[in-house]
């Protein structure tokens, strides 16, 4: 018996909801891309909302000591890291943070390392600040993303790399890197004077029973060179309220992090992310544990249907998020010519593996945290399509 209602679309289209805006001018299509949930927000974060709404006075607020406190239980029941108050740092959004860290510990030119495919503002914010973008290629093995180690070490020394942004959990892979792989990271980056920001937004979601290691868990020593990104948003569905955490214990890399923000004169948080993040963080866990379990069924429901329907495509199983990584490589299709059969021919608005670097040229990636009736509704329409090419 569950508490939660994961099974009812909310209506996304009066909104001005960016996933479903092309679904605005074309009823048709079903947007199963952007990293935005179908799911009805946590009640009682909405009970918080409406209450501080409530109050009729929505001026400059400062972070208080409770949403302080919440973060800091959160990081320790959840993931068993310990830290003080003072390591943390909030910003707008984790891209945001990505961007201050480049623009604070390099300078133009500078070489920064990415893991690719990954999420398309790694790539970006690279690009848009003047750095050298650096692309390590992960390579699949036994249906799963991984680190040749001996290339990255090459990359970061022929390169000179300054800064290496990693992505724990891994999007678009799913790949919830373990120990082991953190702590070669982790010695590399030491051996060679790397700073090292671990975007680990996707934290909460791991699933099947593999647990999400943070970064500043595997040695104590890696506090002194890295930047640890979290965020409620992304965990309980809040994204419109604009809020992460970053966790940056070393003292003078706070202080310089917090430099970079103050010149881009970014300073007050927006009032209902304080309001929204801190209600999810004391109240959200039991709703977390049964979204976990419902995306896990769509996950396995994906996976059933594409091997039995549209056999070209290989799907992979996610360690963690709700993001699912699709290989398209033996339908004859151009990666033009495959994103506008699904679009135009399904339907169906996936994220295009071009997006992630040219490793992911030949993938889609699709988002199954949606009610299973819409998930069922796309994969039907990109199946009937599938039949209708002759595939």
């Amino acid at each position: 018996m569950t508490k939660y209602d994961f099974t009812t679309l909310p209506n996304r289209l009066t909104h001005h909801t960016y996933k479903w805006k092309e679904t605005e001018t074309d009823p048709e299509i079903i947007p199963a891309w952007i990293a935005d949930m179908d799911f009805n927000v946590i009640p009682e974060v909405r009970e918080a909302v409406i209450g501080y709404a409530d109050q009729m006075v929505y001026g400059y607020t400062y972070a208080s000591d409770s949403l302080y406190q919440s973060i800091l239980d959160w990081e320790k029941e959840e993931h068993g890291y310990s830290f003080d108050k003072e390591a943390i740092v909030f910003i707008e959004g984790v891209v945001p943070a990505i961007s201050t860290a480049i623009q604070a510990f390099t300078k133009e030119g500078d070489a920064v390392l990415i893991n690719t495919p990954v999420y398309p503002p790694f790539a970006r914010s690279v690009k848009l600040n003047r750095r050298k973008l650096i692309e390590n290629s992960l390579v699949e093995k036994d249906g799963l993303f991984q680190i040749d180690f001996d290339q990255l070490e090459k990359d970061i020394v022929e390169q000179d790399v300054k800064l290496y942004v990693l992505c724990n959990p891994h999007n678009p892979g799913g790949r919830v890197w373990d120990r082991e792989v953190l702590e070669k990271i982790g010695h590399l980056c030491q051996k060679h004077g790397v700073l090292l920001v671990s975007d680990e937004i996707h934290q909460d979601l791991a699933l099947y029973g593999h647990r999400h290691t943070s970064f500043n868990t595997v040695d104590p020593s890696f506090k002194d060179f890295s930047f640890i990104l979290t965020s409620a948003t992304k965990t309980f569905n809040i994204a419109g309220l604009q809020v992460s955490n970053i966790f940056i214990p070393n003292d003078s890399l706070r202080r310089r992090f917090i430099k970079e923000i103050d010149r881009a004169g970014y300073s007050q948080l927006n009032t209902m992310g304080i309001v929204g993040c801190e209600g999810a963080y004391k109240v959200g866990a039991p709703w977390l544990d049964e979204l976990k379990e419902y995306i896990q069924d769509n996950i396995q429901f994906t996976i059933d249907y594409v091997a039995k329907y549209m056999p070209k495509i290989h799907v992979y199983r996610p360690e963690g998020t709700y993001l699912m990584w699709l290989d398209c490589s033996k339908l004859p299709l151009s990666p033009k010519e495959r994103d506008e059969w699904i679009i135009n021919d399904a339907k169906l608005w996936l994220d295009t593996g071009s997006m992630f670097g040219v490793d992911g040229e030949d993938f889609e990636r699709i988002n199954v945290a949606c009610p299973r009736k819409i998930l069922e509704e796309g994969l039907e329409a990109w199946r009937r399509a599938y039949e209708a090419k002759g595939f």
